[in-house]
């Protein structure tokens, strides 16, 4: 008879969150800088409006390459083993954000510039694209069955910790005069980023796999194409997540697309609206772990819901601050969409779409469902440039746009099956069984 390895829930809770806020430390801080920096730096050739849209798009382009990531990591997680995709994620997406910071800008290398900026953008889209999906399965098979909620949340709490760290370093950096903006202080947030996933990679370096995949290697159970088997016996809860997954507009729109807005069109402070970025995040990460407590007593389904439904609302009353240039219902109201109802969602679909698969297909499933949703999701900020009408009520189309996200996101998960009280190692199985 042999001894069933325990899982160590809180050290995977905390590698999962120490790497997550690292990682989305770098990928966050591009949004930012694609906010506020490089239309001016690599598009200076395009008019103000035109040289925004596409800075912007660049930041959508990291999330083109992230359903081939979801494919290619999907796979080594599930043949190889969960540790392996935390480790190399890391170390891609430190080498992609610290190369960014060394590009010359349009006026030294010409259309190269951008050509390069892309490229790198693709890199660190392809790192994002194992990271969550590679935590929320390592956390998920170490976590006891009635807290996998919780303890998965705490990868979210890390992406929140990555946001805030961008925000925040980006502060004094925007405080810059416009020179030393453009010349150099933009690189200082690139540069220190690829510093810091250093400690990230000797943490999760010293976690050992999970019990859940430990078992299934040993017993034979590690198909040789587990995105095979994934399509074949799982394609409806892929397909699940792909439609649930644009949620995450509701980020890129409050944190891009809003934050361009609210500069290039409204005129506002930039450092005033980047601290509501700030409080909303430091919010966030008491919220996350506490929705997710309650989505352990009672469902998955119903906290998910409401954190999506009230995005849908709160949204319109954000982006109407913004216009109004209304600095406290602003930051009140930014605090509120982004800190606490958010968080409902957020801190929710870790555990939900993590459960819908087994453990032999759990991490492609999850990767691909998700990146291939987050895609819609990355892209919202152009889409919304571009619908954009103009003049005081000009936002409205995109409060429509990301409504209509939501509206999906409640209707996929409103059918799906509650998982909450399903034993771990019987996650995906009857779903198999009855497709």
């Amino acid at each position: 008879m042999t001894t069933q390895r325990a899982g160590k829930p809180r050290q995977a809770a905390v590698a999962a969150w120490i790497g997550s806020a690292l990682e989305y430390y770098d990928f966050f801080i591009y949004g930012t800088a694609a906010a506020l920096v490089f239309g001016k730096v690599f598009f200076p050739a395009s008019d103000p409006a035109t040289g925004t849209l596409l800075s912007v798009a660049t930041f959508g382009v990291g999330y083109v390459a992230r359903p081939v990531g979801a494919f290619l990591l999907g796979h080594v997680g599930d043949r190889l083993g969960r540790k392996r995709v935390l480790v190399s994620t890391l170390l891609l997406m430190g080498v992609a954000t610290f190369l960014v910071g060394c590009l010359p800008g349009y006026d030294r290398a010409g259309v190269l510039a951008p050509v390069l900026l892309v490229l790198l953008r693709l890199l660190q889209g392809l790192s994002a694209a194992g990271e969550q999906a590679g935590a929320n399965s390592m956390t998920l098979e170490h976590a006891p069955a009635h807290r996998r909620a919780y303890y998965t949340s705490f990868t979210l709490s890390g992406t929140q910790a990555g946001q805030i760290l961008a925000t925040a370093v980006f502060l004094p950096v925007a405080a810059l005069p416009e020179d030393a903006l453009l010349s150099w202080g933009w690189r200082v947030p690139f540069w220190a980023g690829a510093l810091v996933v250093v400690a990230g990679y000797a943490i999760r370096r010293r976690l050992g796999e999970t019990p859940v995949f430990e078992r299934q290697k040993a017993a034979g159970g590690v198909a040789r194409l587990p995105v095979a088997v994934l399509f074949r016996e799982h394609w409806r809860d892929v397909l699940r997540v792909v439609a649930a997954a644009p949620v995450a507009s509701v980020s890129t729109i409050f944190t891009v697309y809003a934050l361009s807005y609210a500069v290039n069109t409204a005129g506002l402070d930039r450092s005033a609206v980047l601290w509501v970025g700030v409080a909303a995040n430091a919010v966030a990460l008491v919220a996350l772990p506490l929705w997710a407590t309650l989505a352990d007593r009672v469902g998955r389904k119903p906290v998910f819901i409401a954190g999506s439904a009230g995005c849908a609302a709160l949204i319109f009353a954000y982006l109407a601050a913004v216009a109004a240039g209304d600095y406290p219902l602003i930051f009140l109201v930014g605090v509120l969409l982004f800190g606490v109802v958010y968080s409902a969602a957020n801190g929710t679909w870790p555990a939900f779409y993590g459960e819908m698969f087994p453990a032999g297909v759990r991490l492609s499933g999850t990767a691909i469902g998700t990146q291939v949703g987050f895609a819609v999701a990355g892209f919202a900020p152009t889409t919304a440039a571009a619908v954009a009408g103009t003049g005081s009520t000009g936002w409205v189309p995109v409060a429509v746009l990301t409504a209509g996200f939501c509206a999906v996101n409640v209707v996929a998960v409103a059918t799906g099956r509650e998982t909450s009280r399903v034993p771990t190692e019987d996650l995906g199985v009857r779903a198999a069984a009855h497709q």
